[in-house]
């Protein structure tokens, strides 16, 4: 089993700054994708950056502000966020994707982390 825990989230005032982290344990053999998703109250959860090689996918409304990056040697992914606004509020989900060294793929997914933008 492919495990992943997030960290990082916490309260922080609009304009501020925060970076979630994200590791990956467990029976890895290789990870091919990993993202960051969303899912604020009462709303469904949204795709906010994905990245699978060299392509890079984000939310519109997080363009320019968030950055995802990885460290493929200590599987690891990261998410940068700047001018943080308190629309970005939500609990955010790191999820990881790749083959088992059984060679069977997973999609796991973190517990979540509360990223709260609030004065």
């Amino acid at each position: 089993q492919v495990h992943v825990v997030e960290s990082g989230g916490g309260l922080v005032q609009p304009g501020g700054s925060l970076e979630l982290s994200c590791v990956a344990s467990g029976t890895i053999f290789s990870i091919d994708g990993v993202g960051w998703y969303r899912q604020a109250p009462g709303k469904e959860r949204e795709l906010v950056a994905f990245m699978v090689g060299g392509d890079i996918d984000y939310l519109e409304s997080v363009k320019g502000r968030f950055t995802i990056s990885r460290d493929s040697a200590m599987n690891m992914v990261y998410l940068q966020m700047h001018s943080l606004r308190p629309e970005d509020t939500a609990v955010y989900y790191c999820v990881m994707r790749g083959y088992s060294t059984l060679r069977k793929s997973y999609d796991s997914w973190g517990q979540g982390t509360q990223v709260t933008v609030s004065s």
